[in-house]
């Protein structure tokens, strides 16, 4: 792997540590996209540090019991500015 690939590797896991940050976030964040933020946390960072690997792995567990809840919370934010405007 690429010495640039590697650095980009550890600096989205530490980004998703400090941040608690989603895939589509750090994506948007580092300029790439969310498949390969997905790719670089599940497959290549294992191989890098097994220690950001599982505190990662946390976090996306994390991101990923609680995606249905930003769901309905971004859908009652968005009904409610239509409501607003409306009135």
């Amino acid at each position: 792997m690429y010495k640039k690939t590697q650095n980009r590797v550890i600096l989205e896991a530490e980004y998703i540590i400090k941040h608690g940050a989603t895939v589509r976030k750090t994506a948007s964040v580092f300029g790439v996209g969310k498949s390969t933020v997905h790719k670089d946390m599940t497959t290549r960072l294992e191989g890098i540090s097994n220690y950001l690997y599982e505190k990662v792995k946390k976090v996306l567990e994390t991101n990923l019991q609680e995606r249905h809840l930003r769901g309905g919370i971004a859908t009652k934010l968005k009904y409610q500015t239509i409501k607003n405007q409306k009135a």
